[in-house]
């Protein structure tokens, strides 16, 4: 990726901030590169759970099957991140894409993370076709 993410006009968009605690301060002084990876993860979840009732909750899941994240712009112990993330426009099959910008409280790009998600049928732990109303859902 080398194009700054913003979510296309009139996309939801779900917010959280992260502030860093001292154990996710590496030996530079700032945020380490795998505390954007898990906060990135948390938002997924986080995004998921808001939206999803819990019986669709109880019966399936998200797996991530890959991650890319572009790096730019330290943030360190005291400052807050505002995250922002938004899904594709539609998934294929069993996966959906998402998308995730970590902003430094100045407005300027920490990191920025394309990642695909699988969706799995928890009692069988198999992948699933994205269903149409999951689609709607993040819509």
């Amino acid at each position: 990726m080398s194009r700054l993410l913003e979510p296309p006009e009139g996309r939801p968009v779900f917010r959280l901030t992260f502030e860093p605690t001292p154990a996710d301060i590496d030996a530079n002084g700032h945020v380490n590169n795998v505390v954007y990876l898990r906060w990135a993860q948390d938002m997924g979840v986080a995004h998921w759970q808001s939206l999803a009732p819990p019986e669709a909750q109880a019966t399936w899941a998200w797996v991530a099957l890959r991650h890319e994240i572009d790096y730019r712009h330290e943030l360190k112990l005291g400052e807050t991140a505002q995250g922002r993330t938004w899904v594709a426009d539609q998934a294929a099959g069993p996966r959906f894409d998402r998308f995730i910008r970590l902003d430094h409280p100045d407005g300027a790009m920490c990191a920025q993370v394309h990642t695909t998600w699988v969706l799995i049928e928890q009692a069988t732990g198999r992948p699933r076709r994205v269903p149409d109303w999951i689609t709607a859902m993040f819509a």
